[in-house]
């Protein structure tokens, strides 16, 4: 099973900014996933506009140029992606979404409480969602029990100075980074799943995680791929 992580931690309230929002980005990869299918960009996790609700991105296959490459780009009906939620600070998955493509479809399963930790998962069917693929000129969002879905291309929305930051390890960079920087992925694209989620469906967190917040109910989260073994 080749696996690909990402791992973060939110606050299921948004009593302090540090917990409001979570971003995290992995544009280089194992040299086994990179430009692969598998190959996750970045996992973002907020509070929606309603406080009651989080939203989920997973960005994959970052660094694809503008124009006809991102109108060929698609998911991998092989590849499944995984939102994963800690309830009680073990670090091991609690709650899961599971999306997998199928045709010109993005099925969504879930939330849904697991026993199943590590390498492998198993598609829970009996939570379905369905929303079509959305195109650069088509936008399709799929609104389903309080939840919200979307998967299609999207501008890639992490910043980094690629530049600068290669310099700075050189030692080459004596004033560090400038403000604002280059934007070195300004104008790439990823391909996106997101998923809107009532709080009261992931179960209850625990407190006493974040140390600037201990009272603050909290979240561990990541997102993985995994790739069917043919």
């Amino acid at each position: 099973m080749i696996k690909s992580k990402l791992f973060a931690v939110i606050s299921s309230v948004g009593l302090i900014f540090l917990a409001i929002v979570l971003i995290s980005g992995d544009h280089n990869d194992a040299p086994s996933l990179r430009g692969t299918k598998a190959d996750i960009a970045d996992f973002y996790a907020f509070q929606a506009p309603d406080s009651d609700k989080l939203v989920l991105v997973l960005n994959l296959q970052g660094l694809i140029p503008a124009g006809l490459p991102t109108e060929q780009a698609e998911f991998d009906e092989n590849v499944l992606m995984e939102f994963n939620i800690d309830l009680n600070n073990d670090l091991k998955e609690d709650v899961l979404i599971q999306a997998i493509k199928r045709r010109d479809s993005m099925y969504f399963f879930g939330p849904f409480q697991t026993n199943e930790t590590g390498l492998e998962s198993t598609i829970n069917t009996e939570i379905m969602h369905k929303v079509k693929i959305s195109t650069k000129e088509d936008v399709f969002i799929t609104e389903e029990n309080g939840m919200k879905f979307f998967a299609g291309p999207r501008e890639d929305p992490f910043f980094f100075d690629q530049t600068q930051f290669d310099a700075y390890l050189a030692g080459n960079a004596k004033g560090g980074f400038t403000d604002p920087g280059t934007d070195t992925y300004a104008g790439t694209n990823v391909l996106s799943i997101v998923v809107e989620v009532p709080k009261a469906m992931l179960g209850t967190p625990v407190s006493n995680v974040n140390p600037f917040a201990p009272g603050t109910p909290t979240y561990n989260m990541w997102v993985e791929t995994k790739r069917k073994i043919q």
